[in-house]
């Protein structure tokens, strides 16, 4: 019985098996005889028909298929890429605006949706995705508002999120088989709460405060600490505070659940830089403040996506140095010393760390 064949078969290897079962008496030049020609022929089709059945079969498992047979594969274990949300800002005016007044900024309109107190409110992009995120100034308002004087967007209070990345889709669809969500289990409590507006990660803790208890730890899609408002909106979607432990919200029965943001630990650095011929600190401060700033995000992100909810950040000096080395300007760089000590810093396992003084 023949070899099948393998899918990565080429042209150039099938002429050559195929030439080789022929009697070399017979006409076997390239481009002159029949059999070559007819021979290429058939080869030309069997390459075309291999490469549509490893394309077959890539589509259909998980890691190799594109977005929308992920998709597929995905909802057969009742998993579906995480939905666009709308950003939440903080809106301040002169007056008390009417619920459901609506403003521009730049090409972005605002809705006002909920009032904090006099003058300030909550306001919901009108477009899906992180675009609501990034711009903050004065708003204009759609229609004429009588008394309206000021009216600025400032602070994000709840991120909104742009589609499932398919890459970060395709790794939960995996983390998936190594914990099943059941229950009120932990992995339930990622899987509900991660998908809630503006989520970028939770950690969970239980019997806190006693039996039937739990805590959790969120951290927003930014990475950042998340504002009160988004911690109250939580909070009320998995167990609201006045009816705690009656099963309302994505909590089951009997948990009663308090929700908290994540901690942020101020961390300052101070260095000794050997500074390239014209250069000096001034020159780079934004600079080395901004990788360091970077450096800090990707350790949060870290946290967001740990499996081990106990596990406390290490800020690594060796981190910050190699990163620094790359600055232009900076020629060498010792001594890095973090809160005062030439060594790394840990941080607790709820904290996430912020930049305060850097000095070089």
């Amino acid at each position: 019985m023949a070899e099948p064949l393998n899918l990565d078969t080429t042209y150039e290897d099938l002429m050559a098996q195929k030439l080789a079962g022929i009697d070399n008496s017979l006409d076997k030049r390239e481009g002159t005889s029949m059999i070559f020609n007819a021979t290429a022929a058939n080869s030309v089709e069997t390459v075309q028909m291999l490469m549509t059945v490893k394309n077959f079969i890539d589509m259909v498992f998980a890691d190799t298929a594109p977005r929308e047979y992920l998709i597929r594969r995905a909802a057969e274990r009742g998993l579906k890429p995480r939905e666009t949300t709308f950003a939440k800002r903080k809106g301040e005016f002169n007056i008390d605006v009417p619920l459901g007044s609506r403003f521009s900024l730049d090409e972005l309109n605002f809705e006002v949706v909920e009032r904090i107190s006099f003058g300030q409110f909550i306001l919901q992009c009108e477009t899906a995705g992180n675009e609501g995120n990034h711009f903050a100034g004065q708003l204009i308002p759609i229609d004429y508002i009588d008394g309206l004087q000021t009216a600025v967007l400032t602070e994000v209070l709840v991120p909104g999120d742009d589609e499932e990345d398919t890459e970060a889709f395709r790794k939960r669809y995996f983390d998936s088989f190594n914990s099943q969500a059941f229950g009120g289990n932990r992995a339930d409590y990622k899987e509900k709460v991660g998908e809630l507006p503006g989520v970028g990660g939770v950690r969970v803790y239980r019997a806190w405060n006693g039996g039937g208890t739990v805590k959790l730890v969120i951290i927003d899609s930014r990475f950042e600490k998340p504002t009160q408002t988004m911690i109250d909106d939580i909070q009320e979607a998995v167990d609201p505070i006045d009816k705690s432990g009656e099963g309302i919200g994505t909590a089951p029965i009997d948990h009663e659940v308090t929700v908290f943001g994540v901690s942020e630990s101020t961390v300052n650095v101070v260095t000794d830089i050997t500074y390239q011929p014209g250069w000096d600190w001034p020159a780079i401060e934004n600079t080395v403040k901004n990788i360091i700033t970077d450096y800090f995000r990707e350790l949060a992100s870290e946290w967001a996506q740990s499996e081990d909810d106990n596990s406390g950040l290490v800020i690594r000096i060796s981190q910050i140095e190699t990163r620094l080395l790359g600055v232009a300007g900076v020629l060498d760089i010792k001594d890095t010393k973090l809160n005062g000590v030439q060594s790394n810093l840990i941080l607790d396992k709820e904290c996430i760390p912020k930049l305060g003084v850097v000095s070089g």
